[in-house]
């Protein structure tokens, strides 16, 4: 049986009629009676239910229908990723990512995207917003935390961690904090997120885990201003590696617990890359999910170094 063959079955079934098969394909309705015929003989079962007035599917004729159609979307799609391996990405990509981590890991890379996808126009979207990407035409979002739910599909980037984090100057001429509970007496750097502004959590190497109650008097919406508030001095804060690596190698932050994990919500998080589900990735959402993984797994392993 071809492939011609079953495509035929799939038409007929969605018109319910062979005429309109026929019609579709600009064929005499006699000449796809007899090719249904020749396929329901080969499988050995009714597809169709026919009558002088009506036609519908059989019970198997649905089971073999649904299945048929999958299995056709996937040799479609198939041939589809085959011919794109040569293709150049072009046209518009919309991409979005969260203002801090957009500005620290993404816009340093806009001039190596831009040499290597240059007939690629990027819109990229960077918003503390968790926007749909259905909804919003968005080919791809970059989020950060445990996890991903929905009607998407993502892969890890990389893992995340946090420290807490001072300045030499806000350290200078006070008791440096040496265990955890030392916070819950000093006004820290809040982060607005439910989850960041009222305690955090410390896992030592034996696996314990203390929760700490902290308190401050300046809460912050946006990741890039509270690490700028703890670079002039301002208090300790809570803050990903991400963002703060450099700040660590050149000495303007200092960590704090060293020996401790530390997060506000669960150890295990990470930076991933969705888009929304479809049969087909177009080839400039591959290409460019391939770009970042290649160059942000690059860029997290260069700084744990």
């Amino acid at each position: 049986m071809d492939i011609d063959s079953i495509r035929l079955v799939i038409e007929v079934a969605r018109q319910a009629s062979f005429a309109g098969a026929a019609r579709q394909r600009d064929v005499d309705p006699s000449s796809v009676s007899r090719m249904i015929a020749q396929v329901e003989a080969e499988l050995g079962f009714r597809i169709f239910q026919r009558t002088t007035r009506s036609m519908s599917l059989t019970e198997a004729g649905e089971r073999y229908v649904g299945r048929a159609e999958l299995v056709l979307q996937e040799l479609d799609a198939a041939a589809e990723e085959a011919t794109a391996l040569g293709t150049i990405p072009r046209g518009r990509l919309r991409a979005t990512a969260s203002v801090a981590f957009g500005n620290r890991c993404l816009v340093p890379l806009l001039p190596e995207f831009r040499a290597e996808f240059p007939q690629l126009q990027l819109e990229l979207i960077l918003t503390d917003s968790n926007l749909d990407l259905v909804s919003e035409g968005i080919d791809l979002a970059i989020r950060l935390g445990p996890g991903f739910s929905g009607d998407l599909v993502g892969a890890k980037l990389f893992d995340t961690r946090y420290r807490v984090c001072a300045s030499s100057a806000f350290l200078r001429g006070k008791p440096r904090p040496r265990r955890p509970a030392d916070l819950s007496a000093m006004s820290c750097l809040l982060f607005t997120f439910p989850d960041f502004r009222s305690r955090w959590m410390f896992r030592d190497r034996r696996g314990e885990i203390t929760e700490v109650a902290v308190q401050g008097d300046l809460l912050l919406s946006n990741a890039l201003a509270l690490r700028d508030c703890a670079r002039a001095g301002l208090g300790p804060a809570l803050l990903p590696d991400w963002l703060i690596d450099e700040d660590l190698v050149g000495k303007r932050l200092v960590d704090l617990f060293p020996d401790w994990q530390v997060t506000a919500t669960t150890f295990d998080t990470a930076a991933y890359v969705l888009y929304p589900n479809r049969a087909f990735l177009p080839v400039k959402v591959r290409r460019t999910i391939d770009f970042l993984r290649r160059h942000l797994v690059k860029q997290a392993k260069r700084a744990r170094r």
